[in-house]
């Protein structure tokens, strides 16, 4: 690390600046901790809203529920928000909360080593070097775009960017563009920008379920209620929660009470695309929640349009500014946007990470993430992972399961201080128990058994991303840390210096 006059040294540093990064460095300040940096490699908050500012981007979970609990939002516009709301509240997180003093932007974290004789994480960004007794990664799994690497696509004479790196300067007015995907970002985009450019590609490999988008403006009486009447607003929170709460069973344990909801975004198809050929493409083929469900009103009607053509088939190659598709068929463009999320199965800090031995994050999981409650990882004493496996949800609020593992967090520090010990290491028998019991309850999951491939899953064809469970019982199984689960490591003994 070089000389010790250069390193900065807290109690805790926090990566990431998004939910995950502002809900720890929150939590922190109520449990009485000031002595941690939030390293963030943007130049503002926000995380994955902020990168993600494409055409018609927007939460598919309701707004009072995808919020914080300790900070709700009386005035949100929409009952599904958009991207600019939603970074301009975790801006207003930030300064509720007095965090501006703890953040440090453009501090892109390079390198973070386990140091086993001072047992201390030792931290390289591209700013400067950090030392903390903890180190919580909260960079989120959607942070990292994928973009395939497809032959000929260094020759492509126009345009190409992914959703989450859009270029606005970018006029798109009467273009050829071709859109590669069909998930969350892709049908957003498509209603968006179809009216204005000249004709539209969408290259399709998986046709989603699309189920109608119930969002409306929040009334000014409604908001004002909200603002004077707390109450209101959660109870309205604690209904949408529960509604989420009672869909987990068909997705988790019963996947056939899915049919229902079948034939419901089936209606939406139907209402959307009158023709036949064209609503046929549109049919998935396997289970509903196999793959994200999606929420768009606008997103068949797009579809339909006379300057839009759905290529039912994924991009092969390009040669040129033709895009061939894996069926045989090309398309001329001049515009490339792609939709084709995130590396989230394979995060690229895991390889920035390394723990005892030298050993890497990424190497750790080489046959698959996994780790104790979704946060800690045998190896990595005294790292916390906001997001980590299988803590993803299909249903519901990410905010929710954040918020669980700021309390794991909270109670993490205190048994730590209470210990004695300067770190602490999950035994491997407690994560393989964990993990073990995990995969077990996947089995019988609608992501497992509904006849898709979906990004839940890793290379190996394992579901390492999704909680198969409610958020209640997830926050009952991070209310506390159970120090039988943990090795305590304890302080360095200092070297006699020979005379």
């Amino acid at each position: 690390m070089g000389s010790s006059a250069a390193v900065q040294h807290v109690k805790v540093a926090i990566i990431g600046s998004g939910f995950g990064g502002l809900g720890a460095a929150v939590r922190l300040r109520q449990e009485g901790e000031t002595d941690f940096v939030v390293l963030e490699r943007g130049d503002s908050v926000g995380g994955t809203w902020r990168d993600n500012s494409y055409p018609g981007c927007a939460c598919d979970v309701p707004s009072h529920l995808y919020s914080f609990s300790f900070a709700p939002n009386p005035d949100w516009p929409r009952t599904f928000s958009g991207q600019p709301e939603i970074r301009a509240y975790l801006e207003r997180v930030a300064d509720r909360f007095e965090l501006r003093g703890h953040l440090r932007f453009r501090h892109m974290v390079t390198g973070a080593r386990w140091d086993e004789e001072t047992a201390r994480w030792e931290i390289e960004t591209e700013q400067g070097r950090y030392s903390a007794q903890v180190l919580v990664a909260a960079t989120g799994p959607l942070s990292d775009p994928s973009i395939p690497d497809a032959p000929g696509i260094a020759d492509f004479p126009g345009e190409i960017f992914h959703s989450a790196q859009w270029k606005h300067d970018h006029d798109l007015a009467g273009k050829r563009v071709a859109v590669i995907g069909t998930g969350a970002s892709a049908i957003q985009i498509v209603p968006s920008i179809q009216p204005e450019v000249g004709r539209l590609t969408l290259f399709q490999r998986t046709p989603p379920w699309v189920m109608n988008r119930m969002d409306r403006d929040i009334t000014a009486a409604e908001r004002f209620l909200y603002r004077h009447v707390p109450a209101t607003q959660k109870a309205l929170r604690g209904a949408l929660w529960l509604v989420r709460e009672y869909q987990v069973g068909a997705f988790v344990k019963r996947p056939a009470l899915l049919r229902a909801a079948e034939a419901l975004a089936l209606a939406n198809l139907k209402r959307g695309v009158k023709d036949p050929a064209l609503r046929a493409k549109l049919t998935p083929d396997y289970r509903f929640g196999c793959k994200r469900v999606l929420l768009s009103n606008a997103y068949y009607p797009a579809l339909a349009q006379p300057n839009v053509d759905v290529v039912a088939a994924g991009l092969k190659e390009i040669k040129g500014s033709t895009l061939v598709a894996s069926d045989g068929t090309e398309h001329e463009a001049d515009v490339i946007v792609f939709s084709t999320g995130f590396h989230v199965t394979d995060l690229p800090v895991a390889d920035h990470i390394v723990g005892a031995g030298g050993r890497t994050l990424a190497e750790e999981w080489e046959d698959g993430m996994a780790g104790l409650r979704g946060t800690t990882v045998r190896g990595f004493p005294n790292l916390l992972l906001i997001i980590g496996p299988n803590t993803g949800l299909g249903n519901s609020s990410m905010v929710l399961m954040i918020e669980s593992q700021l309390n794991y967090l909270a109670d993490y520090l205190r048994k730590l201080d209470a210990s004695g010990a300067v770190a602490l290491d999950v035994t491997a028998s407690a994560q393989l128990r964990w993990n073990d019991e995990v995969q077990r309850r996947m089995a019988r999951t609608v992501w497992s058994t509904g006849g898709c491939r979906s990004w839940y899953l890793d290379a190996k064809g394992n579901n390492t991303t999704l909680w198969p469970g409610t958020t209640a019982h997830f926050r009952r199984e991070t209310r506390s840390v159970d120090l039988h689960e943990y090795d305590l490591i304890q302080a360095p003994v200092a070297q006699p210096v020979n005379a």
